[in-house]
């Protein structure tokens, strides 16, 4: 496979098209990028436990309709699928609540990263919301050490909602303890306080040994760093500032289109891939947010081709 991604599931609730209706979604980072990069036409699998009702069931048959597949299926004895409660907007923001059901960050253990699973990947993607509990904090890092020690490219989603760590004051210390593992890091302008600020990235770069960091920017697109250089990548115009699933749209399409130009290991990376990369991943967050977000809105690799055509006219 292209693709591992490994993380939590939760699945969001979206406004309906009838006022009090609402739509079931896979969501969560590591769901959604592995989606977003199946539509943009890589083989992507999803290697998380389900909760054993609705919910889960719900998630893993989305999953698997969108072409990803999910490496463990064996469902647990209780119901623990973690869900999310999502408001949109009129003017495209979001708004988060996160119910937790007992036991939803017990879904992953070390045992679970299994190593001819990580093996088969070509890049494994993990979203920091794994590491919110033990033992799915221990399966992020045992699935990190083991992509490093394999020599794969790591892609990591600093994905922190004050909702869902409020009650853990050591979020940043246990990204800390992931960078030394990643090569491509992905942080919103509103995280990257976790990872020492706009005037500490840099240093954190170095001192973690990461090739790539990537500041989503919302509405304004994306501002990239690699080799001592920055640059900015606008996003083509959309009609609301931000909306679930974007950003993972934008993640998704970047790793894709990276894979699709043969990055396989670090020194493939140049600046020049890395910005026709978060071009192509602009376009699909884009897309995403003129749809209002989640899964029904992520966009299709001819969809994004579309897009950037027309922009270049």
């Amino acid at each position: 496979m292209d693709l591992l991604s490994i993380g939590e599931m939760v699945i969001d609730f979206l406004p309906g098209p009838e006022p009090g209706s609402y739509l079931r979604n896979a969501g969560g980072a590591p769901a959604n990028v592995a989606i977003a990069a199946t539509r943009s036409g890589l083989t992507a699998a999803f290697l998380g436990k389900l909760g054993n009702d609705d919910f889960g069931r719900f998630l893993a048959a989305t999953l698997e309709e969108n072409g990803v597949e999910v490496v463990l299926k064996e469902p647990t004895d209780e119901a623990v699928t973690t869900m999310t409660f999502v408001t949109l907007g009129a003017d495209g923001e979001r708004s988060f609540t996160f119910v937790r059901k007992p036991g939803a960050d017990m879904l992953l253990a070390p045992a679970d990263i299994r190593p001819e699973v990580v093996g088969a990947s070509t890049i494994v993607h993990i979203g920091s919301c794994s590491l919110s509990g033990s033992p799915c904090a221990e399966a992020t890092l045992a699935a990190l050490r083991l992509a490093r020690a394999q020599g794969k490219l790591v892609s990591f989603d600093v994905n922190y909602r004050a909702p869902l760590w409020a009650r853990q004051s050591d979020a940043a210390a246990r990204i800390a303890e992931a960078l030394p593992f990643v090569d491509l890091l992905k942080v919103s302008e509103e995280e990257v306080h976790l990872v020492g600020g706009t005037a500490g990235l840099a240093g954190c770069l170095k001192a973690h040994g990461i090739a790539v960091a990537v500041e989503t920017l919302g509405a304004r697109g994306a501002r990239c760093h690699f080799a001592g250089e920055t640059i900015h990548v606008p996003a083509p115009p959309a009609v609301a500032i931000d909306a679930t699933g974007a950003g993972d749209a934008f993640w998704g399409a970047l790793l894709s289109h990276l894979i699709t130009a043969g990055v396989r290991r670090v020194g493939d990376l140049s600046l020049g891939a890395l910005r026709d990369a978060a071009t192509y991943g602009a376009a699909a967050g884009s897309l995403c947010v003129r749809r209002k977000g989640a899964i029904p809105a992520l966009p299709t690799r001819a969809e994004i081709l579309t897009l950037l055509n027309k922009e270049v006219a």
